[in-house]
Parts: structure tokens; sequence; C-alpha cells
């Protein structure tokens, strides 16, 4: 807006002065970008002064824009390769239960992204989940809650990470199976190496400068728009050049069907997961603050506005599907490839373009797993930072040079590793290890939310971004009943009638993570970790965890 300002005012004076002079618009222009750059100065200062209140010294670059904030959430969603790796949880409920299901998902899955844009605003800090959940808990309670929330949240955003990658070699898998006409067998084996490669690569990128894994959002975000572009408008032409019918309004909104043996409306429900593994890791914003500029208004416009897009979008990308598939969903969901949306492209476009598809998505998932590399490390490196993880003094360090945590990254990788062996279990196992993302994930988000609006609302001071005090509490309980629901139905099996290899097991695993840091936190852990610490004295071995308890300055609300 400054710059448009003094754009208009420089051009309104060489509209109605024609003796105004080369060196005179010069001049103007010379002090609108002296201007800009004093603006700049300002907010990275201010930047790094409410981090200092915080308790912490800046240690990352300020390298990320509103926008490159927005583009890691919306690369991690990856709102076409995340459709097309679910599309077959989605249709288990029919077309129209596709469809509707993920536009009523959406809109709750949008309070939890406001209440936590609440939280961030206020208190923009890397490790914002079990920082919030230390800040508003009871005293005698928030130091044990915020370790489980931060390991919960730091395995989640592993488990996530594995998804993403194992998807992406799925992805791979299914474009090399179509491109040798099904003479090629898909094993645990390929696909975990497929798997490995994939991360060991994208753990290389992540190293990168922190200028230039911002510039990656950009690039990631512009590569799933063109590829979201192109499936817009080759779908629909593929099926009118091969002359198949499209599907009509009442296939794609009416016919909710069910295909499994839970009750239709339970299976409906179930459905909306597609939309609930698809919008997630919005919480990778948070864990950017550290390197965003003026990180209390850009990390919550990162939050709502990746939410907000992506639900939008994959409600076209499901209507335009449903409209161009298959009417018979039990062909598409028994596909050969093992991927109903390669059946779909390859039923409108052909081998050729189904490949090319597959390919695409393949190389934009991989994309994903990246920007998600990227914000696990730093949810690594500032729980590590304030000893919540073993080895704490060693993951801790920030390279000086990069500007970037890259023994954070190494450990992000290697937990990427372990976990991903579990896929090697068969796909009750990897099931369970995707729903951990999930779960694990919604525990970490809802729980200081739900803090906020109970013990410690009278601690809560609202940043730039806040809906006013009746608002918030009605958006802010809406998410917590919702995230409760989730943390319920993740936990179901695909099917009633259930087998050990079928059976979901993420109740065991994810509950085992939480008893186990129980545990580990009252067995050995309490000596060292006692909530978030300030490491504004370098020479501070100890600091006390009250020392945070500082009041921090309060904002405009708009």
């Amino acid at each position: 807006l400054f710059l448009s300002h003094s754009y208009t005012r420089t051009m309104s004076t060489t509209a109605f002065s024609p003796i105004t002079s080369v060196q005179s618009r010069l001049h103007d222009i010379t002090a609108t970008a002296s201007n800009l750059r004093t603006i700049d100065a300002k907010v990275a200062a201010n930047d790094d002064d409410l981090l200092a209140e915080i308790g912490y010294k800046q240690e990352l670059k300020r390298r990320f824009s509103t926008f490159q904030i927005f583009g890691i959430a919306y690369s991690i969603m990856g709102i076409l390769p995340s459709i097309s790796s679910l599309l077959g949880s989605a249709l288990t409920a029919g077309p129209a239960g596709a469809v509707w299901s993920w536009a009523i998902a959406s809109v709750f899955i949008l309070t939890v992204g406001i209440s936590m844009s609440e939280l961030a605003s206020a208190i923009p800090t890397s490790g914002g989940l079990y920082y919030w959940t230390f800040h508003y808990a009871p005293e005698n309670a928030r130091v044990p809650l915020s370790f489980v929330i931060g390991l919960s949240n730091t395995m989640a955003l592993c488990s996530g990470m594995v998804s993403i990658f194992y998807g992406n070699a799925q992805e791979i898998l299914a474009a090399v199976y179509l491109s040798k006409d099904g003479d090629f067998a898909i094993t645990t084996g390929k696909t975990y190496g497929v798997f490995a490669a994939c991360v060991i690569s994208g753990g290389l990128v992540s190293c990168l400068s922190s200028k230039n894994v911002a510039m990656l959002q950009t690039v990631s975000s512009v590569c799933h728009t063109g590829l979201l572009v192109l499936f817009f408008i080759a779908l629909p032409i593929g099926n009118k050049v091969n002359h198949h019918p499209f599907n009509k309004g009442s296939f794609i909104f009416g016919k909710v069907q069910n295909w499994s043996d839970w009750p239709k409306g339970w299976q409906f429900c179930l459905s909306m997961m597609t939309a609930v593994w698809t919008i997630g890791a919005f919480d990778s914003c948070v864990h950017m603050s550290e390197e965003a500029k003026n990180a209390s208004f850009g990390v919550p416009i990162g939050i709502c506005g990746s939410i907000t897009t992506c639900g939008f979008l994959g409600f076209f990308i499901l209507i335009c599907t449903t409209a161009c598939m298959n009417s018979d969903v039990e062909a598409v969901l028994g596909t050969d490839t093992g991927f109903p949306m390669a059946q779909v492209i390859y039923d409108s476009l052909g081998k050729h373009w189904a490949i090319a598809f597959m390919s695409l998505m393949a190389a934009c998932q991989w994309l994903m797993g990246c920007s998600l590399v990227t914000a696990a490390s730093r949810q690594i490196w500032a729980f590590a930072r304030d000893d919540g993880l073993p080895l704490a003094n060693i993951v801790k360090v920030v390279n000086k040079k990069l500007k970037v945590p890259l023994r954070a990254i190494i450990v992000t990788l290697c937990i990427a590793l372990a976990i991903g062996c579990l896929c090697l279990a068969g796909t009750a196992a990897a099931s369970a290890l995707f729903a951990l993302g999930v779960l694990g994930n919604y525990l970490a988000w809802c729980t200081p939310v739900f803090l906020r609006l109970t013990w410690g609302k009278h601690k809560f001071t609202p940043g730039t971004f806040y809906l006013g005090h009746v608002k918030s509490q009605i958006v802010g309980w809406i998410g917590c009943i919702w995230g409760a629901f989730i943390m319920v139905m993740v936990c179901f099996p695909a099917t009633r009638t259930v087998t050990k290899e079928d059976m979901n097991y993420c109740v065991v695993i994810t509950g085992g993570v939480w008893v186990l840091s129980i545990i580990y936190f009252f067995t050995f852990k309490y000596k060292y970790y006692h909530g978030p610490r300030s490491n504004i004295n370098d020479d501070a071995v100890e600091t006390d965890s009250s020392a945070l308890e500082v009041e921090l300055p309060h904002k405009e609300k708009v």
C-alpha cells in the first residue's frame, strides 16, 4: 500500500507538472525504496523484540514472507496429490458422500485453524503448541502436559512426513505399473526403497539456506497450482474427446452410497477423514514463526489462508473427479493399480496422460514432503532448545553460516526412516501410522486452545489477529468439540468386521507414544525439562521456567 501510494503520488506529479525532471522522479523512487527498507527494518526489530519478550534470542534468519508462510502449509497439504492418495477413502461413501463430507469437514477444520491463529498471533514462537500449553495450563500440571504435547506434536509431524513420502512412493510405483501395462510387481520392499530415497533427497533439499528454503515454498505453491489448473482443463476435455459421458448432478451431489459394512451415516462421517488427512499440518506455519517476517500477522494469515484455499479447491477437485469418473464406483475402488485416481485419469485420458499426471503428482508430492521436513525440523529444534528431547544440547545447535538447524533436520530424517519401517508390517500398521499423524496433531492443536478457554483465559492477551471475546469463545469451543470427535473417529477401523490384518491399531500406537512419554518424563526427563526456558543469556545453564511468565505487549486488535 505504501509503494502504491508513493507511485500514485509520483505519477500525479508527472501528469500535472510538465517541467518535472527525470532526476526528481528518480529521487522520489529512491526515497520510496529507502522508506520501505526502514519499514522492513522496523518489522524485523519488532519481531525480534517480541521473541525476546517471549524468552528467546533470534537464531534463525527471518526470510519467509507472508505468502511463503502460507506457501509452506499450502504445499504440505498438496491438495491434488493428497486427494489422489485418499480418493479411495472418500468414495467409500459414494460420490455425493465424498463431496459433502469434504465440505462439512473443511468448515470445522477452519475453526481449529482460527483458534490456533489467535494463539500464534499472541505468542509467535516455533515451539508454539507446547509453549502455549505450558503458558495456559494449571501450575501443577503444566510441565508434564507441555512435555507430552511437545512430544506428541513431534511424532505426529514425523508420522505425517512418512505418510506423504510413503504416498509419494506409491504414486511413483503406480506410474511405473501403468507404463509397463501391469507387468510390474509392487512389493513392500520396493515401496520402502523408493520411500527411503524420497525421504533422504527431501532432507538434503531442506538443508539449503533459509533464503533458498523460503523460495522453495514459492516454487512449490506455483507447481501445485499449475498441476491443479492442468487437471481442471485436461480431465473434462479428455472425457469429451473420448466420448465418455459426464455423470449427472444427481450422481455427483445426491448419490450417497456405502461400500463398507458400517451404517451409511457413520461411513459418511468416516469419509470426512479425506479432508482431515489432507487439510492438516497447518501448524507448520507456527513452527516457522521465528523465520517469518511480521510473524504475529503473517502466521495467522498463513494458517487460515491455507485451510480456506484448500477447502475450496478440494471441493471442486472432487466435483470434477466424480463428474468424469466411471459411474461404476466399485470398479474404480477395485482398480488393479491400487490407486483409484490413476484409474479415473486413465479412463478419461488414456495411458500416456495417466502416466504423465501420476509423474507430475509424484513430483508435487515430493515437494510436499520437503516442506514438511522443514516444518518438522523446526519443531524438533525448538523442543530440543527447551531440553525436551534426548541429546538436546547436540540437536539444538544452529549452523552459523546457513542459519539452519542442520542437526535437527538429520534427526527428523532418522525418525522418519525408522517409523517408515512399520509400513513393512503391512497395510494395518501403515494405516495406524498415518492415523498417528492425525491423532497426535489434534491432541497438540486442541489442548492449548482448550486451556486458553478454561484455566488460562485470564492470561490471554490478544495479538493482531483476534475475533473478539464472544466470537473467539464460540469458534474455540466448536474447534475443541470437533477435535475430540476426530480423535475418536480416527481410531475406528475401515470395516466393522475386522481381523488382525485390517484392524486399526492407531489407538495402540498413539496411546503407546503418550504412555511412554509420560513414563519417560517422570522417571528421567523431569530432571532436565522444566517447561520452555529462556536462552537469551548464553551463559545460563538453567533458567527457572517462571522467568518466561512475562506480560506480553498489548497489540492493536483488528
